[in-house]
């Protein structure tokens, strides 16, 4: 007799993908995004530029720079694995976000990044999901919790 799934049988469900950010934000994590945020303000000048992947912390983290883009989901979480490896290595407590351009509004790029750092993470026992981040602030796609900004500016003493 064939062994496999039984006919009408419900399909093997995927475990949810977690949230990265809850409300009420705490203080290191709005502080890391924050930094974050001004890395990429400051240190990217181009208008349209393509999106990285990133696991750390502002400062020391890993990165791969999608260009040219990663057509296949296992491609992306092979890639989102390496990074949470080295992170590992780098922060005590990495994070994992993704830069791009545009507004803080669920893209294409965040969606198809999602899953596959949901698998990596899992994979790893690491309890973290992806954050988009933009010049002008960061959100949680699947919580939609976020922090925004209108002018981003270093804080006095920071340097």
């Amino acid at each position: 007799m064939p062994v496999g799934p039984r006919v009408g049988a419900p399909p093997a469900a995927q475990p949810p993908v977690l949230a990265a950010v809850h409300a009420p934000v705490e203080r290191w994590t709005h502080d890391v995004l924050r930094a974050a945020t001004l890395e990429l303000v400051e240190g990217e000048t181009r208008r349209r530029f393509p999106p990285a992947i990133h696991a750390g912390v502002p400062g020391r983290s890993a990165r791969h720079v999608e260009d040219p883009p990663v057509a296949d989901a296992g491609a992306r979480a092979d890639v989102v694995l390496a990074l949470l490896r080295t992170a590992t290595s780098l922060a005590p407590r990495p994070l994992l976000w993704l830069t791009r351009p545009g507004e803080l509004s669920p893209h294409d790029d965040d969606l198809r990044w999602l899953g596959p750092a949901a698998w990596a993470a899992r994979a790893l026992g690491l309890p973290v999901g992806l954050v988009v981040v933009t010049r002008r602030g960061w959100f949680d796609p699947v919580s939609d919790v976020r922090r925004e900004w209108r002018r981003l500016r270093p804080r006095p003493g920071a340097r």
